[in-house]
């Protein structure tokens, strides 16, 4: 009986904090979208271990961004938008909304092409799998309520796994692997930095900058709520960057020792059948198919609530189509118009994939100069404003943001000075 009580409490004290995560576990998880997983997938192909020290940096600022997200949403209540309109006014929201809409114009098309390349390895075309998407994503959202979205998000993290298990088959070097991790290797190339760029500006994105905060905000998560919460984030950070791992240690462990060049997520699952069996494409080919549909669901859906937000429309997953039709009807909008830059010709594969995650790098930038100046408002946050330790991290990880993006644009515009 007394271990019947004693599991019983402790089954009690887990509701409320089961109740409470969910935002740092999903937003972490959706990083590694299409265009996470293509960035991994080419990075691991085409350079081996080399870009991993990359993604070990990352880690830490994608923890303390995103912590420091949550943290404004429990003390004030209101999402990023919001504080940037009330603090700065309205140019400066626009200029950050235009920034943010660029970036995830690119990424939702990154989803939508990672849905068509994972069922093109079936021989469906995306001129059929992208509209069928974009019909179901939509009725998803709109027809879901925001509690039962969230535990179908839940579960669509979990399916992460084939890319842990997809790894151990292809028995990799774990020595190097982990000895990369923290042992920089630097390589003065235009598609080196491409792609360092795009590690960077897939796993620390703009729209996860705004969606953790909106996101605690819409599950009515309060101050108290502020150490379980703080957990969910680091956990979900630090899994995003664990399956990345796992992506790049796959693809380096099997097409970059063949001196395999790959373009796309699905030239890394079609080049794994040959190298490690069956099994390991299909596994590859099925987590890229869930990662393509989870983030074409979230990221319109964070773009759409935060344009809302930022201009004062009434917005969110609680409220039906007729009660938000703006916010719905972007929804939608941002649908179709990340489906047609797959469809239609004129839009290459390796932009939409590749160059639109270093595009998100390079935005990031003034993205979280808003984000530490408000952090660092006690008028805003009271108590709450950053220590001393997250703002040298912050710094840093703005200095190391605009040190790389300069690199980047001397590489596209000035080639022959790298």
């Amino acid at each position: 009986m007394k271990i019947l009580t004693l599991i019983r409490k402790r089954f009690l004290f887990l509701i409320p904090v089961l109740a409470i995560v969910g935002p740092g576990i999903i937003s972490g998880s959706v990083d590694n979208d299409a265009g996470g997983i293509t960035t991994y997938s080419v990075a691991g192909a085409n350079f081996g271990h080399s870009l991993l020290w990359i993604l070990f940096l990352t880690t830490f600022a994608l923890a303390i961004t995103q912590e420091i997200g949550a943290r404004m949403g429990l003390v004030t209540g209101k999402g990023l938008a919001s504080l940037i309109r009330e603090k700065f006014g309205i140019r400066w929201t626009t200029f950050v909304m235009a920034c943010l809409l660029v970036a995830n114009l690119g990424t939702i098309a990154a989803e939508f092409a990672g849905i068509a390349a994972s069922m093109e390895i079936y021989n469906i075309s995306k001129f059929i799998s992208v509209p069928i998407a974009i019909i179901l994503i939509f009725a998803l959202v709109a027809k879901g309520s925001f509690r039962k979205l969230e535990k179908l998000f839940l579960l669509l993290s979990f399916f992460y796994i084939a890319y842990i298990a997809s790894a151990f088959i292809v028995h990799p070097n774990w020595t190097m692997a982990i000895k990369s991790l923290v042992i920089p290797q630097i390589k003065l190339s235009g598609v080196y930095i491409l792609t360092m760029m795009a590690v960077i500006g897939t796993t620390i994105t703009p729209w996860g900058q705004f969606f953790i905060q909106d996101y605690v905000v819409d599950k009515k998560l309060t101050k108290e709520d502020m150490n379980v919460e703080r957990g969910d984030v680091f956990f979900g950070s630090f899994l995003t960057n664990f399956i990345s791992f796992f992506i790049i240690v796959a693809c380096a462990a099997t097409i970059f020792t063949k001196g395999i060049q790959i373009t796309t997520a699905k030239d890394a699952a079609l080049a794994l059948q040959p190298l490690a069996g069956n099994f390991a494409e299909i596994l590859f080919s099925f987590g890229l198919l869930n990662a393509s549909i989870f983030g074409a669901a979230l990221v319109p859906v964070a773009t759409s609530y935060v344009i809302t937000e930022a201009f004062g429309i009434e917005s969110g997953l609680n409220y039906s189509t007729r009660e938000t039709p703006q916010f719905y009807g972007l929804f939608i909008l941002l649908l179709i118009i990340g489906g047609l830059m797959v469809i239609l010709p004129f839009f290459p594969l390796l932009t939409i994939l590749v160059v639109s995650q270093a595009i998100n790098a390079v935005l990031l930038v003034p993205i979280f100069v808003f984000l530490y100046l408000l952090s660092n408002d006690k008028k805003i946050m009271g108590e709450h404003t950053n220590n001393k330790a997250v703002n040298v991290i912050v710094l840093l990880t703005m200095a190391g943001l605009s040190v790389a993006s300069l690199i980047y644009m001397v590489s596209l515009f000035l080639p022959n000075l790298i």
